[in-house]
């Protein structure tokens, strides 16, 4: 175990960083290597079947830190997406891909029927770990595929309850069946009685005991402990769901969902994070790493086919829904590429319908084949799609803005990165209510595990402002760190919210003259004040008095204050500046050698005056 542990780590470290380099993402490096481990290549690593099932436990996990991120609220805004797009999909690639094999093979129906539901599946670990690392999971496009997604999760338990209505009989789907879960020998209306049971029980417990019983282990203080807890969690609801026939992902996510509004999700994030991650590498390696290349050296022509047929068929079915619900073709595009691929369950489909003799194991690994190689190029994909949108000279799909930003009637600030933070912190420590906004979604993902309230959105969209309060605050406070940017908000605040005072971050001089002309409430140089002390430090440093440093210093900064504002006059012409700079800088120097001599001088006639 620990050799194997070493060969899977050593692989992991060598590969993710060589494909992260090339631009590939970490997915497609976690799959070569599984690949070049594997027992087709370097025969490191022999069956990867039981590695897989404790690997799973990693895209559970996934599946309840996205659970944590969604309000019951937000999840019910996603109802049309999951059930219309994420139904519409399931169906309509199933039989296209049912008719196709009927007419290409001499399978029968039902045997086709399998393998259409198997295969219209997508990888839910491939797409949100590819969509989260490129920063597109909050896309209007991530959005949809998530919801598509999270309605092929649900999907799974029905396609699982088909398959012994769809075996050839050969078998004995009965002997299989009843063994494999607690509801499997009950009646159809049982089942679904127990189901909806279960999944009360997650959202009761998650709701009324979760709670509690983190706040009461907080207390302890003891940081293992706590993670051994959220890590129950998920453990508990994976076994329970198990054991009842219902997929382990669905409940995680729900026990997520429930526990979104929990004061300690980002503490649990924080925790749960480093093990979703370690694992779900640990399933890339092992897709790769399961390729049968026994059967793609023997069928190449076929398998090749068959790769690109499902990819384009899947892409083709993806594109036409995404038309049809007016994502537009761009975001279209990303949506149908993103989930084009066969996904993990299709293993899990493919192995219990084999059991049951739904079809032969021959087509079986055919099938496994063909999947593992869609997963394998997915990855590319979005790369493809990236190199293409980044050469035609179109940007990267913005994430979509934060629904329900809550308004204040205080302070607005308009990014939140080291610069905000300070003027943040200090404003919340007297007791003023402040909405954040920030465009990054990198930095509002990484202030929220903090505990703070951060909401995504472009400050300069007018709804944006006003939806944080912009009738109603007192100050808007810009402290984002694009000169551009920052004057758009400025714009579009002065335009709209008239009566808002704005006080702004200004980047370096040019943007400083920008902002006087535009007449804002304030502004401060961002480094202004900081290089300016280290200047006085400089002077300390090479023997000057403190005092008369200090007062060098303070010269300086009111000097320079006053120059600002003439010199903003003359912006723009550049010989009229030029010899405007060179005079302020004559006039400094004589100011400082009038007031060290003044000082001087003053110091003499005291000491004079203490000797007499």
């Amino acid at each position: 175990m620990l050799q194997n542990a070493l060969i899977y780590l050593c692989a992991a470290i060598i590969a993710v960083p060589i494909a992260k380099r090339l631009g590939l993402g970490s997915v497609l490096g976690y799959l070569f290597a599984g690949v070049i481990i594997g027992p087709y290549a370097l025969s490191l690593v022999g069956d990867q079947t039981d590695v897989m099932h404790v690997a799973e436990f990693g895209i559970i996990m996934m599946l309840f830190l996205i659970g944590l991120e969604l309000q019951p609220a937000r999840l019910w805004a996603l109802r049309r997406p999951i059930l219309g797009l994420g139904g519409l999909q399931v169906v309509l690639t199933a039989a296209l891909l049912t008719l196709i094999i009927v007419a290409v093979s001499d399978l029968a129906w039902k045997s086709a029927l399998a393998i259409g539901l198997a295969l219209a599946l997508s990888s839910t670990a491939i797409v949100l770990q590819s969509l989260t690392e490129r920063g597109l999971l909050k896309t209007p496009a991530g959005s949809n595929s998530f919801s598509v997604l999270l309605f092929q999760d649900i999907a799974i338990i029905p396609i699982l309850a088909l398959l012994p209505l769809l075996s050839s009989g050969s078998g004995s789907p009965d002997a299989v069946t009843p063994d494999a879960n607690f509801i499997a020998s009950l009646s159809a209306p049982m089942q679904v009685l127990v189901s909806i049971a279960t999944i009360a029980v997650v959202i009761l417990a998650g709701r009324f005991l979760a709670a509690p019983v983190f706040r009461l282990l907080a207390e302890t203080d003891t940081r293992e402990i706590f993670t051994a807890f959220a890590l129950l969690i998920v453990v508990a609801i994976t076994v329970l769901m198990q054991a009842v026939g219902l997929s382990p992902a669905l409940g995680a996510f729900i026990a997520g969902v429930v526990l979104a509004d929990c004061e300690y999700r980002h503490e649990i994030e924080v925790d749960i994070e480093p093990f979703k991650g370690l694992l779900l590498g640990l399933f890339f390696i092992t897709v790769g790493a399961s390729v049968n290349f026994d059967v793609l050296l023997d069928k190449p022509i076929v398998i090749a086919l068959a790769v690109v047929g499902l990819i384009t068929l899947k892409a083709s079915v993806l594109m036409f829904l995404a038309l049809i619900f007016k994502m537009g073709v761009k975001r279209g595009l990303l949506f149908s590429l993103a989930l084009a691929q066969g996904g993990e369950f299709a293993f899990v489909i493919v192995s219990a319908a084999g059991e049951m003799t739904v079809f032969s194991d021959e087509v079986g690994q055919l099938i496994t084949v063909i999947v593992a190689l869609s997963m394998l190029v997915s990855p590319l994909l979005l790369v493809a799609y990236e190199v293409f949108f980044s050469r035609t000279g179109q940007n990267k799909p913005e994430p979509e803005a934060d629904a329900d930003i809550a308004p204040t009637d205080h302070v607005i600030i308009a990014g939140y990165g080291r610069f905000g933070q300070i003027v943040g912190r200090l404003l919340s420590a007297q007791g003023y209510r402040m909405t954040i906004l920030d465009h990054s979604p990198g930095q509002v993902e990484l202030v929220r595990r903090f505990g703070n309230q951060v909401y995504y959105g472009d400050a300069s969209r007018a709804d944006l402002l006003r939806a944080a309060g912009g009738d109603e605050a007192a100050i808007l406070v810009v402290a984002v760190d694009e000169p551009d940017r920052a004057m758009r908000i400025v714009t579009t605040a002065q335009k709209h919210f008239p009566n808002l005072k704005i006080l702004v971050r200004a980047i370096d001089r040019r943007h400083a003259y920008q902002l006087i002309a535009a007449d804002v409430a304030g502004l401060r140089r961002e480094t202004f004040h900081s290089a300016l002390m280290l200047g006085v430090d400089a002077l300390k440093a090479l023997g000057q008095p403190e005092q008369a440093a200090e007062r060098a210093g303070q010269l300086f900064e009111e000097h320079d204050e006053k120059s600002l504002r003439k010199l903003a006059k003359l912006w723009g012409d550049d010989k009229s500046y030029g010899r405007a700079i060179r005079k302020n800088l004559d006039e400094l120097r004589r100011v400082l050698q009038d007031d060290a001599g003044t000082t001087q001088a003053e110091d003499v006639a005291f000491n004079d005056k203490r000797k007499r």
